[in-house]
């Protein structure tokens, strides 16, 4: 356990390593708080999942201009909880991933997502002695959450969801086609100019303030040293939701319901979002029917990274407002 001061409040961070329904695999788990937050309730509580690529440390709690996504929310008063689903930042690494990508078919698909992230939502039920949380995930984390609270209506008080897949007649750029082994090497270092090619010509050079692309990097990096000894500037992420997609969404099968979603919901999307475009974010917005109520928040001159970009705050707030307003429809 630490503890470290951001505009005059202390935040203590704390890590966990929980078990997963296989033996030998370990999940890492970290949590932060405001230093006094001792009396924990459900609908200040919220267990977050990341996308198909970066771990939730990466996307969630690098301290960009000095303040990571758990940090602001932390000092909003919630006891905020990210997993590593196995295979991604610290948890572990299936034993497939030790050896070369071509030996194994894709790993870590969306069934073994929900899994972990359900031992994380159970883990953290049990330590704070609630029976309910709220959720958040990005991408295929929206994909993992979703499907979550669609099939665990009992234990999610709100589910936030910032560009969730859906259904898509066209090509999804994360999938770059072909042949699929077991996980991919992902070019950090070179991420950066697919990342800015997303937005206007125009807006590139603003959208991520300097030095924070960098700083975001190494610690993405340093979470992988089996790649930074034998790929480096790499790191490793599955090829599972890869998979998924083309067995999925690419192929007009939803893996679940979101009318089978009856928490409020928030769907936020970034204005030059290639990845999970307008049409598909609206066309996931109107099967939110049995929500108990459902809100949009588009984020202009932004894009799928939006929580690491210039108008990120703009979707710290929308996150953390919706999870504290009240609201009864009607």
């Amino acid at each position: 356990m630490s503890s470290t001061s951001i505009n005059n409040s202390v935040i203590v961070f704390s890590e966990h390593r929980i078990p997963s329904d296989t033996p030998g695999i370990d999940l890492y788990l970290r949590n932060k708080r405001l230093h006094g937050h001792e009396v924990f309730t459900a609908e200040k509580t919220i267990v977050m999942v990341h996308g198909a690529t970066f771990s939730s440390g990466s996307l969630y709690d690098v301290p960009l201009g000095g303040l990571s996504f758990m940090d602001y929310l932390a000092t909003a008063g919630y006891d905020v909880f990210a997993v590593d689903v196995r295979g991604y930042g610290l948890s572990t690494k299936p034993e497939a991933m030790e050896v070369e990508a071509n030996l194994n078919p894709p790993l870590v698909n969306t069934d073994t997502g929900v899994a972990d992230f359900t031992a994380a939502v159970n883990f953290v039920l049990r330590h704070r002695g609630l029976t309910k949380v709220n959720i958040f995930g990005m991408s295929w984390g929206g994909t993992v959450a979703g499907a979550f609270a669609a099939r665990n209506q009992d234990k999610v008080v709100k589910l936030a969801l910032l560009a969730p897949q859906w259904l898509s007649d066209k090509p999804i750029p994360i999938d770059g086609g072909g042949h699929l082994d077991s996980y991919r090497l992902v070019p950090v270092l070179d991420s950066k100019a697919r990342w800015l090619s997303t937005a206007p010509e125009h807006a590139r050079d603003g959208l991520v303030p300097e030095g924070w692309f960098e700083q975001w990097a190494q610690f993405s990096l340093a979470e992988d040293r089996w790649s930074a000894e034998r790929a480096p500037n790499k790191l490793r992420a599955t090829n599972g939701p890869i998979q998924d997609i083309r067995d999925y969404w690419r192929a007009g099968k939803p893996y679940y319901q979101p009318s089978d979603i009856t928490a409020p919901t928030l769907l936020l999307h970034g204005e030059w979002d290639i990845d999970v475009t307008i049409d598909l974010a609206l066309a996931y917005f109107k099967e939110l029917r049995s929500a108990q109520y459902r809100l949009w928040v588009e984020i202009g001159e932004s894009t799928h990274l939006v929580l690491m970009e210039k108008n990120r705050l703009l979707a710290f707030k929308s996150i953390r407002d919706f999870y504290g307003q009240e609201f009864s429809p009607g």
